[in-house]
């Protein structure tokens, strides 16, 4: 089987998560390839059998190049096994975010739908969204809520 994890990351937890589950999919039958939408590699999707598709989730919508991918991708990817996954900090809107972020086609269609948790690294951050994040979020360091188990179980789903 071979296994397109296509993802778009700001600050590098959705690229994580990305890594992560292709870790938790890997077995001796499976190619999988993990590919960054911002990297303007391009994807031949005649060559997988699934596509997993992940973004990360700022004020309630994804990542630009997710949803672009998805728009011009829809009918070839409606002939795939599909999984699709978000990183946000809201964990009490995470399946509206999940609903409202991707077309209602592959929602449809989905093997898998997944919260991945979150990562505020304010290293990464600029001044602006920095300020923004420790505002909003109250904190004052990096801090890391990656779901380990969220993302062993989408895996687990994707393998039946």
């Amino acid at each position: 089987m071979s296994i397109l994890i296509a993802y778009a990351s700001q600050y590098g937890c959705t690229e994580k998560c990305a890594n992560m589950l292709s870790v938790n999919l890997k077995d001796n039958d499976s190619l999988i390839s993990v590919v960054d939408l911002g990297s303007k590699q391009k994807i031949a999707l005649n060559n997988y059998d699934t596509v997993i598709i992940g973004g990360p989730i700022t004020a309630g919508k994804i990542n630009s190049k997710v949803k672009k991918f998805c728009a011009g991708n829809l009918p070839e990817l409606l002939k795939k096994k599909i999984g699709l996954f978000i990183c946000g900090a809201s964990v009490e809107e995470a399946q509206k975010e999940l609903s409202d972020n991707f077309p209602q086609e592959l929602l449809d269609v989905a093997a898998a739908k997944g919260y991945f948790g979150y990562e505020f690294n304010l290293e990464k951050m600029n001044f602006a969204i920095r300020a923004i994040i420790k505002k909003i979020s109250k904190v004052d360091k990096s801090v890391s809520n990656i779901l380990e188990d969220n993302i062993k179980d989408f895996a687990a789903s994707m393998k039946t």
